[in-house]
């Protein structure tokens, strides 16, 4: 796969990044049901024998489970991909949430990260929310603080503002941004892309697919049909009077694929790497067959008619 630089890091990405949510499991309260560890494993393996070279993670996937599952996929492997992850998402014995960005408890989350993940040194680390907003500079003042005691190679942030970033950026340098973007949910294209393409701050998208509906498998009956601690259940792009207009959206995304062997999913992907601002964009897979579904958008370049196409519907359609 060709690569691009990662904002101001000597790191060069693939455009497509494995995206360890799912694999957290079920039990806890933004789950996508229940999950093979296993399966995990070898969705993992897959990717990188694909050529992926970068993982994206959080603690709060799973209550530690998705960093536990990464550090056993990627244990003795040679050709270890770069690792992410990502914090300020605390939880009790109980697996209740909180969130907190004091000093103590993310040197805490770090630390445990690295245990988990089984690494010496985490590739970047991110602010995964900027909540409490009031500590986002005690939180970013800490990361900078591992980063030079060598637990971290690169600090970047998750879900920031641009007057958030511009906050943080007095403290020190910001190597990345993961903000959501697809092709329903395009808000951070006014203000928040310029802005990092201005300063030089790679951006990692993620729910490029918008967390499996532009994928080209999905519909009302597999909706309906999903456990009841799968969160997509109770967001407003899965149901009506979003879904119609969603699920119209895939099929001339089906449309522009047919004829490229490319599946709506990886067009919606290859959509989001279209624009000059994104570095790369966090997919995930739940299985090696999904891996290898969605891996031709690191190819695929949309023609101008497509783009035409695509935008057109949107207009049309809200």
């Amino acid at each position: 796969m060709q690569t691009k630089q990662f904002g101001n890091s000597d790191l060069n990405l693939t455009p497509i990044g494995f995206g360890a949510w799912a694999i957290g499991g079920s039990g806890w309260e933004f789950a996508w049901g229940h999950q093979e560890d296993q399966e995990s494993i070898a969705a993992i393996h897959r990717a990188t024998d694909l050529g992926v070279n970068w993982i994206d993670t959080a603690a709060i996937y799973g209550l530690g489970h998705s960093e536990e599952v990464v550090g056993r996929a990627l244990k003795g492997r040679s050709d270890r991909p770069y690792v992410f992850t990502k914090g300020s998402m605390v939880w009790n014995e109980k697996g209740e949430i909180a969130r907190s960005l004091k000093a103590d408890s993310i040197r805490n989350e770090v630390e445990a990260s690295l245990r988990r993940l089984q690494i010496d040194t985490i590739d970047l680390y991110q602010i995964h929310w900027p909540n409490p907003d009031f500590e986002i500079e005690e939180g970013w003042s800490t990361l900078a603080k591992l980063q030079a005691e060598g637990k971290i190679r690169y600090i970047g942030v998750s879900n920031f503002s641009v007057e958030q970033m511009r906050r943080i950026q007095k403290v020190a340098p910001i190597t990345s941004l993961q903000p959501p973007y697809s092709l329903v949910r395009r808000d951070i294209e006014d203000e928040i892309l310029p802005f990092c393409q201005k300063n030089n701050i790679g951006v990692i998208v993620y729910s490029p697919m918008q967390s499996g509906l532009l994928a080209g498998s999905m519909i009302p009956e597999r909706i309906a049909q999903m456990p009841d601690d799968d969160w997509r259940k109770r967001n407003a792009q899965f149901q009506e009077p979003l879904l119609s207009r969603n699920l119209k959206l895939v099929e001339i995304l089906r449309k522009i694929g047919q004829g490229h062997d490319r599946s709506p999913g990886e067009v919606a992907i290859a959509w989001t790497l279209n624009n000059p601002a994104v570095t790369a964009a966090i997919v995930g897979g739940r299985n090696a067959q999904q891996v290898e579904g969605v891996m031709g958008a690191a190819d695929f370049d949309l023609t101008e008619e497509a783009l035409n196409e695509i935008e057109g519907f949107l207009q049309r359609e809200g």
